[in-house]
């Protein structure tokens, strides 16, 4: 046993049981060890050969971009630096939520090309470690020296992960030998980066890569690569997809099935079309046209081939959970020469036989979304105003929603307008959220025109507190003035909830601070470049 280790071990066991082997007259025990232990460690780091130099990390690359204005940087600290303070009793205070206005400033940075300030990279990579949402956004600005400052923080690895090759370059498709290295060779990362990279320029050069090794590859990876096809989609990758309806994974066949629904002149859609057809008639022989459904007596192998899934979810009837999956996957152009050559809103306004009208209108609905056909989005929604809110298919807020991604942003912030002002917020949610940021004004003025209606009826604000929180984040700022009303604590009713109206007097000057911060925060970027 070395000295050091016997010290160590009087220490451990105490010198009462233990007493020191050494030490001079006159000192306590304890004292003494701790002298030793002193003297050793001295003898112990002047004994200490000096080690290999390290090679010094490469300095961090350049970032051509121009810097940001002093006012918009020292913007960017304070949102940066903000935690939210939310005190008791559901009441967050007149204060704005700078974490929430975090995303919109980095949108609106990276629309302007510039370069985030050395000095707050740790700070925008400790941002996006913790929020997923902001990483594409968070790396974007934070560029080149945010890949560089991540090599040297394991809690920042997640940086070199989102972005191929921890910063670097891929390889152009004229460079055949980079490209097939890295396809072989790369992460799996990296590999998908370069697949989507390729898309985007030569869809076909990228399909040959994933062809070259299809057979090789894991089936989470295969359904990763598959998925990647979705960009750029053509009839040149039918052959590919048709090939993939074989694999042994069900999840991989599903989506090749999903992405030859998408092209209405592929083999499959035909096929599709006729299933479909075979089950969906207009029987003419009562007093009015009325379709007439009948499902499917059993999956053949030739429908789970094309991507049915033969088991139904538990609770679902086999034969009407065939329907859906055949009426889905059928081009949309199939029911107009179908049933008579009705336009989709006189089809979908056709009455449907022995209960069969909601499990084929949400099929029509998901189909819609899948062949984004804003026709039959506009048929299946119906009139905003209509009772519950919806047209014959719109079974429920997420399907609504999905349905309203297919139309133009003007139109579709111009439906919701319309459902708020006929049904109001409470089930508005999930419609506002697909709505383009800044608000149109007359999304807005409905908005704020309902949230003062919630206040007149005497409810709580935190009973709308999702709503208010996408009005402080996409309402047009130049709607403040508008809410200078609605800053006073209103005179409470009988009815009214107990202390409602300050509730809501707090709430409305949140918004109103908030929206009066993002026109600030827009001016100190300055405008976009022509």
């Amino acid at each position: 046993m070395t000295a050091w280790e016997d010290l160590v071990t009087t220490a451990l066991l105490g010198t009462d049981r233990r007493p020191p082997a050494t030490g001079g007259s006159g000192r306590a025990a304890p004292v003494a060890v701790l002298d030793e232990a002193a003297v050793a460690t001295v003898r112990r780091r002047a004994g200490l050969r000096p080690a290999r130099a390290a090679a010094r990390p490469e300095p961090a690359p350049g970032d051509p971009r121009p810097a940001l204005p002093a006012a918009a940087a020292r913007r960017l600290a304070m949102l940066l630096s903000d935690r939210p303070g939310i005190g008791g009793g559901g009441r967050r205070g007149t204060s704005p939520d700078l974490m929430e206005l975090l995303p919109q400033w980095l949108a609106a940075a990276n629309a302007r090309g510039f370069a985030a300030p050395p000095q707050t990279l740790p700070a925008l990579l400790d941002a996006a470690r913790g929020r997923t949402d902001l990483r594409p956004a968070a790396l974007a600005f934070a560029g080149p020296r945010a890949l560089w400052l991540a090599r040297f923080n394991q809690d920042w690895r997640f940086a070199l992960r989102a972005a191929p090759g921890g910063g670097a370059s891929l390889p152009g498709a004229e460079d055949t030998d980079g490209t097939r290295q890295l396809w072989q060779e790369g992460l799996f990362a990296e590999r998908v980066a370069l697949l989507a990279a390729l898309r985007a320029g030569a869809p076909e050069a990228a399909r040959e890569l994933l062809a070259g090794t299809w057979a090789t590859e894991r089936a989470e990876d295969r359904l990763m690569f598959l998925d990647s096809l979705r960009a750029g989609l053509a009839a040149g990758d039918e052959p590919f997809l048709e090939l993939a309806l074989s694999d042994r994974s069900r999840n991989v066949r599903t989506t090749a099935a999903e992405l030859l629904s998408t092209l209405p002149d592929s083999a499959l859609a035909g096929r599709m079309a006729v299933r479909a057809a075979a089950c969906v008639a207009v029987d003419r022989t009562g007093d009015g046209p009325v379709i007439a459904v009948e499902a499917p007596p059993e999956c053949d192998p030739g429908m789970e081939r094309d991507g049915v899934v033969a088991r139904p979810p538990t609770g679902r009837g086999e034969r009407s959970w065939w329907l859906g999956q055949l009426v889905e996957a059928a081009p949309l152009a199939t029911w107009p020469v179908r049933l008579g050559g009705r336009t989709p809103a006189e089809i979908v306004a056709l009455p449907v036989a022995d209960g069969w009208q909601g499990e084929l209108h949400a099929a029509w609905c998901r189909a819609a979304v899948r062949q984004g056909d804003a026709e039959w989005a506009r048929a299946l929604l119906g009139l905003p105003a209509a009772p519950e809110a919806g047209g014959p298919g719109a079974v429920s807020l997420a399907e609504r929603a999905k349905l309203l991604g297919t139309l133009e942003g003007a139109e579709r912030a111009g439906w919701v307008a319309g459902f708020i002002a006929a049904h109001g917020l409470s089930e508005a949610f999930q419609l506002l959220g697909v709505c383009a940021v800044p608000w149109p004004a007359p999304l807005g003025r409905s908005v704020v025109d309902a949230l003062n209606i919630a206040r007149d009826a005497g409810s709580y604000p935190w009973s709308f507190s999702g709503v208010m929180g996408l009005a402080e984040r996409c309402l047009d700022p130049a709607e403040a003035g508008r809410l200078d009303a609605l800053l006073a604590v209103p005179d409470e009713g009988e009815d009214a909830s107990p202390g409602a109206g300050g509730y809501w007097a707090e709430a409305f000057q949140r918004l109103a601070t908030t929206l009066r911060l993002r026109a600030v925060m827009l001016a100190e970027l300055g405008p976009l470049a022509d």
